[in-house]
């Protein structure tokens, strides 16, 4: 329930400050385990990333942030969950796919930081898709955090990981990771849904 009025409240606002559009949400399977891979731009990405999209969208966040009094605890009731500084966990690679075995869905900038132009992914989303059998939905983010100036996010069709996953390969994963990055590329410059 906090999540939707938040949802709700969050889609207002991105509306009315960055006139947010969202393009594609039809490809956003409405059950079973999603992996939502973005471009990374911005801090506020994840807010733009899961505004309009129907499911509870889970994080993974800092973990200092779980540390400061009530903000913790608000990101956690909306689906965020703890990772430690130097790179992503053991721990939280197990939190996230368990999360996505249970058919949930998760938002993910394989990039790992922020880029203004599109950089290369690093394989873990490919490989947390490819063990919970999720599938995964490529999704740009277009514009510029300026108020009053239009952003856009663009979802783009699911990618099958199966075939990928029955190759297993270390080369098989960035085939899929660069697969997965071409879509978003492709998606910022023509602004529409990769087929």
């Amino acid at each position: 329930m906090l999540y939707r009025i938040c949802r709700a409240i969050v889609r207002v606002l991105c509306w009315l400050l960055f006139r947010l559009e969202a393009r594609g949400i039809k490809n956003i399977p409405l059950d079973g385990p999603v992996v939502l891979c973005s471009n990374h731009k911005s801090v506020l990405d994840p807010i733009t990333l899961g505004a309009w999209v129907p499911r509870k969208v889970h994080y993974m966040a800092k973990a200092e942030l779980f540390n400061v009094p009530l903000l913790g605890r608000l990101i956690r009731s909306l689906g965020a969950f703890p990772v430690k500084r130097g790179g992503v966990s053991k721990e939280a690679i197990r939190t996230a796919i368990t999360l996505l075995e249970e058919g949930k869905v998760m938002g993910i900038f394989p990039e790992g930081t922020r880029n203004e132009n599109v950089g290369m992914g690093k394989r873990g989303a490919v490989t947390m898709a490819v063990r919970a059998r999720a599938q995964v939905v490529p999704v740009a983010i277009v514009g510029k955090y300026k108020i009053f100036r239009k952003m856009t996010a663009i979802y783009g069709a699911p990618i099958d990981m199966a075939p990928f996953a029955e190759q297993g390969t270390s080369e098989s994963m960035e085939v899929a990771t660069e697969l997965i990055m071409s879509r978003i590329r492709e998606m910022v410059e023509t602004r529409q849904p990769a087929s």
